[in-house]
């Protein structure tokens, strides 16, 4: 059945149709064209026009003449619109005019890179020009590296790799940065938070070096549809910066379509699990030989599906997600290409653009926490031509269930902000060190920030650095840029090692620190390619888990306990009867137990203990205080379970306004808080030292509330749900009115 025949099958169907809360079609856009710009190479033109591409589309001839004029660029343009001849274009212009200029592309990650310099490769191929382009990562023989370093013209990296061995060791590449014309930033989206505000500090490494060496590069950035594009553009770079989205490309018609899965018990308000009813979807869809990507929401729920889908489609079904080893991840993208592998469940791993072939059909497990992220995903299906669906599946959480069923919320939002923070000081301070032993600090440099001599005579202080004059040298006898993870709060990432064969040790994969204690805790089932392996052992100073593969019908989940303390209130407000403040916590998280989770029925078959270290971590969080004259209509008990309730939805309706995941945020509920005595809610920015979410959160404090009290009442469950304040065996009897009225209470005098 083709693809067109199925969606009109499946939108007949009364069992589809009754968990549809929208089925929006998306219609087909014709093309828009402009000419290629006059000064464009004309071997350039030549080459294109012996493509069959007589014109550009209107977002692509508007860069390329904005970059070619010298001006910095960001292009916003949906999935699949061609922003790549947006950058490759006018460096290749700039190569074939300037033998001896440099162009350096970086890529959120390695199989981004791998897939964008096959392009190149093919262009450099048709141009028959001496243009030579390289990737420069970790898989890159030592062998390799020198030549790269001499002679490329086009290096492709990402921001690890820039950070950690192109950047530390700029003697070794004075041809690069001597010579170095345009910075290419592709998927400019990826860059938020924790990540980008790292970037944001690499970037200025970078622009440190350039100038030291004479060279002013222009950048040219794209990304997927944000709503600061050109903002968050010029805050992560640090130059002005001019914005393109004016999307020529076309498109075929799309169906996207909103499903809830059914309630299973009116009462508790509980539905059936999104992980079945996107498994069902997809083995509708694979089984009428559509190729399909399902991507859901964490590494456990793809190993889940994936041992799901196995069973029944048990040919050409694959997984894809971060741990997998390089070799595996090329392997499936190619077996996607060639239309081998029928079937990928991902992680967002697969939301940036690889080229993964021309997928029909995308099923999506739980909202991803952005629009942004959401339009990505689906992106994947349809990028060529001919119709295309996909299926956003709810889960049960206040997020999903807001997006599912307020589907002209997420069809006619702006996509949300990203947001960094680079003066982060924890931050800020790790990138000052690797900058002070890349080159010395000179007096009146700043690094971003007016204190920046202040941090810099602190590190003297430290004897970090040594001040002589009016510079600052590296001193110290470590290598700063290896102590420095760009991805998360920790530096070490532990291996999971395979024992299942006897003499034989095999590296499945690696999970970063602070993920360790609830996934590969001993007694976990850790989930690998649909296969499932029982830790054995944690060694967690060597940081390695050993693993032994096992068949059981069940995987486990841990607990995490979470204390919380005020150290410093930055602001604070009274609003009526509550107040909102935000400042500097400390946070000591635990993890106590693990469940067993069985397959199928996702009931709970059992529980153990874990015995892990505590991790404390110094944040910013903000906070919601009640006052005690509201508090005083409630019982200690009740007051309890309203703020269980209460933060339950705060922070998990919190992503709807930050470009996000839940994940990314933490939450605590105190009767009694330490710091006022009061009743309070915090959310935290789960990072040390804070990326900005909490101050956001501050800003959008009322607006908050008030979708949280509309969310509650209209959640059709009696006494709380996942969907809502969570379950009542979390808040108690009565926790969703509790919470209904507490909220009431602290809006009364707001409204």
């Amino acid at each position: 059945m083709n693809i067109g025949m199925l969606i009109d099958h499946m939108k007949s169907r009364a069992d589809i149709r009754r968990n549809v809360t929208n089925w929006e079609v998306i219609p087909a856009r014709p093309a828009r064209y402009a000419s290629f710009p006059e000064e464009l190479h004309p071997d350039l033109v030549k080459n294109l026009r012996d493509r069959g591409i007589e014109a550009l589309y209107t977002h692509q001839a508007e860069a390329v003449e904005k970059v070619l004029k010298g001006e910095n660029v960001v292009t916003v343009t949906p999935t699949a619109s061609g922003k790549t001849l947006c950058y490759n274009l006018p460096v290749l212009h700039t190569l074939l005019n300037e033998p001896a200029a440099r162009a350096l592309y970086i890529f959120p990650t390695k199989a981004l890179a791998y897939d964008q310099l096959s392009e190149l490769n093919w262009w450099m191929e048709e141009l028959e020009a001496d243009i030579k382009g390289f990737t420069y990562d970790g898989d890159t023989p030592a062998s390799a590296r020198k030549a790269i370093r001499r002679a490329g013209q086009i290096v492709v990296t990402n921001p690890d790799m820039l950070h950690q061995a192109v950047l530390p060791h700029h003697t070794k590449w004075i041809q690069l940065f001597e010579n170095l014309r345009h910075i290419v930033i592709d998927e400019l989206h990826s860059y938020r938070g924790v990540f980008g505000s790292h970037f944001a500090n690499v970037l200025r490494r970078l622009q440190r070096i350039c100038r030291h060496y004479g060279s002013d590069p222009r950048f040219i950035l794209s990304s997927a549809t944000i709503a600061n594009p050109k903002a968050f553009a010029e805050k992560l770079t640090g130059v002005p910066v001019s914005l393109v989205d004016n999307n020529g490309a076309p498109s075929d018609e799309k169906h996207f379509v909103f499903y809830n899965p059914p309630v299973v018990n009116q009462a508790l308000g509980i539905r059936k699990s999104s992980l079945l009813e996107a498994r069902k979807l997809a083995e509708e869809l694979i089984a009428n030989d559509v190729q399909t990507i399902v991507f859901a929401r964490s590494r456990v729920r793809v190993e889940v599906l994936l041992t799901y889908l196995s069973h029944v489609l048990p040919e050409g079904i694959r997984g894809y997600r971060g741990g997998y080893l390089p070799t595996q991840r090329r392997a499936i993208e190619q077996g996607l290409r060639r239309g081998e592998i029928r079937g990928v469940v991902s992680t967002n791993a697969l939301e940036l653009g690889i080229d993964i072939g021309a997928l029909e059909a995308c099923v999506i497990c739980g909202y991803p926490g952005t629009i942004a992220s959401t339009w990505q995903q689906a992106g994947r299906a349809g990028r060529r031509q001919g119709s295309s669906i996909t299926f956003l599946v709810a889960s049960s959480s206040p997020l999903d269930q807001y997006v599912i069923e307020h589907p002209n919320y997420f069809l006619r939002q702006t996509p949300e902000n990203a947001l960094i923070q680079p003066d982060n000081l924890v931050i800020l301070v790790h990138h000052m060190k690797c900058a002070a032993y890349e080159l010395p600090f000179e007096k009146g440099e700043t690094f971003g920030v007016a204190t920046t001599e202040e941090i810099l005579d602190f590190l003297a202080e430290e004897r970090i650095l040594h001040r002589a004059g009016e510079r600052w040298y590296w001193m110290d006898q470590s290598f700063p840029a290896k102590e420095i993870s760009l991805r998360s709060a920790a530096q070490e990432n532990f291996v999971i090692v395979d024992i299942s064969q006897t003499g034989q040790h095999r590296v499945l994969g690696e999970v970063d620190r602070f993920s360790a204690p609830t996934l590969i805790h001993e007694e976990a089932i850790y989930l690998h390619e649909g296969a499932q392996y029982q830790v054995e052992k944690l060694d967690y100073e060597e940081k390695k888990a050993y693993v032994r593969k096992v068949d059981v019908d069940y995987y486990t989940d841990a607990n995490l306990a979470v204390q919380l303390k005020v150290l410093e209130v930055d602001r604070e407000e009274c609003l009526a009867n509550h107040s909102r403040g935000i400042g500097e916590v400390t946070v000591n998280a635990l993890v106590t137990i693990f469940k067993k989770i069985k397959f199928g029925t996702h009931e709970n078959i059992g529980s153990g203990p874990v015995h892990l270290p505590e991790e404390e971590m110094h944040t910013t969080a903000y906070w919601a205080t009640v006052e005690n004259s509201v508090a005083s209509g409630f019982t200690e008990e009740q007051l309890q379970s309203g703020l269980i309730g209460l933060s339950h939805v705060l922070s998990q309706l919190a992503p709807l306004y930050l470009m996000c995941d839940p994940g990314d945020l933490g939450v605590s509920a105190q009767v009694k808080a330490i710091h006022s005595k009061k009743p309070t809610v915090f959310i935290y920015d789960k990072y040390p030292g804070g990326v900005g979410l909490s101050e956001k959160l501050y800003e959008l404090h009322e607006e908050l509330l008030f979708t949280s009290r509309s969310h509650i009442r209209n959640c059709t469950c009696e006494d709380g749900c996942p969907s809502c304040v969570g379950p009542a065996v979390e808040t108690g009897t009565g926790g969703k009115g509790i919470t209904l009225s507490l909220i009431e209470a602290m809006m009364k005098q707001a409204e």
